[in-house]
Order: C-alpha cells, then structure tokens, then sequence
C-alpha cells in the first residue's frame, strides 16, 4: 500500500510541473469582451481519478434535496465530476492583481478561490491562493460560506475585491475564500476556483454572481455572453467566451432559441431523442435540460443511456432484476401497455396516487394487487416498460421487442460513470440526435467518443454518463462540453433564453 501510495504522490507531482499556456483576453470594437480559454488535454490518471471518486461517492453524490434551489438549503449545488473538465480562462483579483485559472460554469453561480488562510486541505497548497493582505481594494465581509458537495464540500467566508475579466473589472464584487477543500476533486483539479454564470437564484448565501454585476453596472454592450468550444485535439487554442454578444466567425447560419424555464441553471425544454433516426419515445412529451459548460460529459436518464449504450457497444451492468423482469412478466407488460397498464398493473411497483412510468404511461393498481416488490425490481420495470414502448412504436414483433429489451438488461450504466467502447468500432457507431426548439441537434461519435492515448494503447470511452434526478426537477439532461462543443451555446440573459447553432 505504501509504494502505490508513494508512486501515485510522484506521478501526481510531476502532472502539477507540467505549464499551462496562457489565456488571452481582448476587448473587440463591437464592445464585447473575449476571453480564450485554455484546453486540458484527456489523460489516463485523471480519468482513473474520476473513475475511482465517483465510485468512492456511491449513492450519497446526489442527495434527494440535491436540486433545491435557494431556500433553507440555499448552499446546496450540483458538483459535476469537475475532474473531467476541459476548458479553463484566467482571471485576477485584487490591486495590484493576483492571477487565477478558474472553470466559467453556467451550472453554478457563485465564484470562489483558495484562500491564503487554507492551512489544513492539502489541495490548496497545490493551487494559486488570494492573499486578501497584499490587495489594497480588499474589503472584509467574514459571513461564512459552504458549499456540499454530496458528502464533500468547501468552506470559507466571503470577501469583496475588485474582479477583472479580460479587461473588464467588477468593483467590489462579493465572492468566497476557500479555507478547506477536502478531497480529490480539488487536489487533482487544474483549475484554482469556479466562476459560475448561473442565475442567483442558485447562489450561495444569496450572494450577487459576477454577470449579474457585469450587466447592471454597464460593462457589457448586451446582457449575453456566448461559448465556443474547440474540439480540435491538435490545435492548442481552447476555445473563447464572447462577454456582451456573440462572434459570427465563432458559428454557422442560425441559432434556435429556447426560453428558459426554470431560473437557476439555464434550463429549458427538449423534444424527443433518436438513436441513429429512430425516436426513442422517452422525451416524445418534452423533457427537461440544462446546457452546463462546468463538465465535459452528457448525462441523461439510465433509461435513455442504457438505449444508448446499447447502440454503441458500450460496457455496462448486467442487471439480474431487469432479466427477472423480462423473463417473468415480459408478456404480461407488452399486453399491459397495449392497453395503457404498467408496472404496477403486474404488482411490481406500488402507486401512490403520484408516482408513474415515464412518458405519461399511465400506472394502475387493481384492487386486488399485493404491491411493491424491491426497489430495484420496480426501477427495472419502469425502464423495461419504456423500451418496450419505444419498440411498439416501430411495430416490431412480441419476440423481437423481448429479445430487445433482454439485451439492454445487460447495458445498464453505472451511474455517474463513463462507459468503455471499443475504439475500433467508434467509425460505425451512431448519431445520436437531440431535439430542440422544433430543430434536430446531431451528435456524432466523433462528438462523444472519448479518445484517451495514442497507438495501441487508446482507450475509448462514451461521453455519456447516467444520473437519475427525482421530480420535480427531474428527470433531466444536462449538456455539457459534448453539446456545447458542436453546438456554439448563447445565453441570453436579457431575454431569459438559450440558443445553439453549428459551431464554425
């Protein structure tokens, strides 16, 4: 155990002498401002980490009240695997200024640094700290700050120091000083803090986010700020966030606007979802999705992923529920669906009054039924009960729609994990297309393939990723870099909507 422990220390240490290239920043004549980022490049022993962490997390990584928005448990936000982050920019803070690598995440909204004061979390000495002494525009705020992260979290207190991004400087903005940052997340991380560019509704301790204040104190041309993401592997240019506008060399045509719909995260509506042209039924009554620029992966419900998976070959969990399911009462839920019964209808799953299979099929419960077996039993046959909807609606045979549906029972995902494929096989693997707006959005495998290595050593893994969020925020997609990067993201803030065209 103590040479692994001493080999990893040394592998780690020697990743941390490894330079990051500097960002840029310009101010454009149209009166926007541009901030490039930089681009980490996939490695092993980060997504080793990643691996390792989310499976440490178990099922604690999402809480039930995971998704409550500002309330009593206002310092409750969604820790994305922040290892599998691309794409960082600079910002300082402080007279004179003090340099900061930090994630701009549209899935949070407060920013926050290391704090000189971090004496005991060993991932701050491995990171850029403010030095709250050595700035002559620091004004002391001291409210205590925290922010869990499933069983993790970060703790501190708030400040107020004048932020520059780019050359645009925030006075006074309100952030927080991180003096404890357990875990791996932190310690492994290329970034230094997070910028969020969420809504404030999501902010914790209600504090004012550093858009809000860009916006209200005229900094900006336009309340919009715009992603664009490069996904080139060879070219060392990250990507760029356009504040107060949008660049038309940074997209192609059109973009197609959704309005948002709940504030907090940018969140909006999305039609239905295809797999290589064939509509999967699961979003055909509209779904929820947030475009998030703070992960590089996709996530969905283990419905839809384990669909997916299936279509790509990816690796997965042999499920011996969801076999029992299809095996014992497969026929009996084909004629269940036929005329509007599920799960329940068969006694696998207990109905409440309020609980139902996904898509609007309708649960029932005779008078006579005994109820709820397991958990795990019922979860497997609302999933079934979904792909076999999907296959009716394609008109496929009892036998086929069994045999199918036995076949996803052996891709079922891990949740919050990446899924191994075979990098031979990405060439043949299928567009996966995301309806929104009216308009198809299409993922190529070269979209969601991640490629780690080179030669006979590549490794290959799905970008897709399963998460299961309880109503009534879920269930819910969140898009991320995989989207983002096809896709040039608007967010439009003034106009409380969200818009995606082909990125140039």
């Amino acid at each position: 155990m103590g040479t692994r422990f001493q080999s990893f220390l040394l592998v780690f240490l020697l990743s941390c002498l490894i330079l990051i290239s500097t960002a840029s920043c310009e101010r454009n004549g149209d009166g926007t401002i541009r901030i490039g980022l930089k681009k980490r490049k996939l490695d092993r022993s980060n997504r080793l980490a990643s691996q390792l962490f989310l499976k440490n997390r178990g099922e604690s990584w999402f809480p039930k009240d995971h998704f409550r928005l500002n309330d009593a448990n206002a310092d409750m936000v969604p820790l994305k695997n922040y290892l599998d982050a691309q794409y960082y920019g600079d910002i300082t803070i402080g007279t004179p200024p003090q340099k900061f690598t930090v994630i701009f995440d549209t899935g949070s909204s407060n920013l926050w640094i290391p704090s000189t004061k971090c004496y005991l979390s060993v991932a701050c000495y491995f990171h850029s700290k403010y030095k709250a002494s050595q700035s002559s525009t620091y004004r002391k705020n001291g409210k205590p700050a925290s922010i869990r992260y499933g069983t993790g979290a970060i703790a501190g207190y708030f400040s107020y120091d004048d932020v520059k991004v780019g050359d645009l400087v925030v006075k006074e903005q309100e952030f927080i000083e991180a003096t404890s940052e357990p875990g791996i997340t932190f310690l492994l991380a290329k970034f230094d803090g997070i910028l969020g560019l969420g809504f404030k509704e999501i902010s914790v301790g209600n504090s004012t986010p550093v858009w809000y204040n860009m916006v209200e104190k005229g900094l900006v041309k336009e309340p919009i700020f715009s992603f664009w993401l490069n996904r080139n592997p060879q070219d060392p240019e990250g990507g760029e966030i356009v504040f107060g506008g949008v660049d038309p060399k940074h997209f192609k045509g059109e973009h197609t606007y959704v309005p948002v719909t709940h504030k907090g995260y940018w969140q909006f509506d999305m039609g239905d979802l295809q797999i290589a042209g064939k509509p999967t039924g699961y979003c055909a009554k509209g779904c929820s999705a947030i475009a998030d620029s703070g992960t590089s992966l996709l996530t969905g419900p283990s419905t839809v992923i384990t669909m997916i998976n299936h279509a790509i070959g990816a690796q997965g969990i042999v499920s011996r529920e969801c076999k029992a399911v299809v095996d014992q009462y497969g026929k009996t839920m084909l004629n269940s669906l036929l005329a509007q019964k599920v799960c329940s209808q068969i006694g696998v799953c207990a109905f409440d009054g309020t609980d139902s299979v996904s898509m609007g099929i309708q649960s029932v419960v005779d008078d006579g039924a005994s109820g709820l077996l397991n958990q795990a039993m019922c979860s497997a046959c609302q999933m079934a009960a979904v792909w076999m909807e999907s296959e009716l609606t394609q008109n496929q045979t009892q036998e086929r729609i069994l045999a199918y549906a036995a076949e996803l029972c052996d891709h079922i995902p891990t949740q919050n994990q990446q899924s191994a494929v075979d990098c031979e096989k990405v060439s043949s693997m299928p567009i996966v297309s995301f309806t929104i707006g009216g308009r198809t959005f299409d993922l190529s495998p070269q979209d969601y393939i991640f490629k780690i290595g080179e030669g006979v050593e590549t490794q290959c893994t799905s970008g897709f990723t399963a998460m299961d969020i309880p109503p009534p925020r879920g269930p819910l997609w969140i898009l991320g870099d995989i989207f983002m990067g096809p896709y040039h993201t608007v967010f439009d803030y003034g106009k409380a909507r969200v818009g995606f065209a082909k990125a140039a």
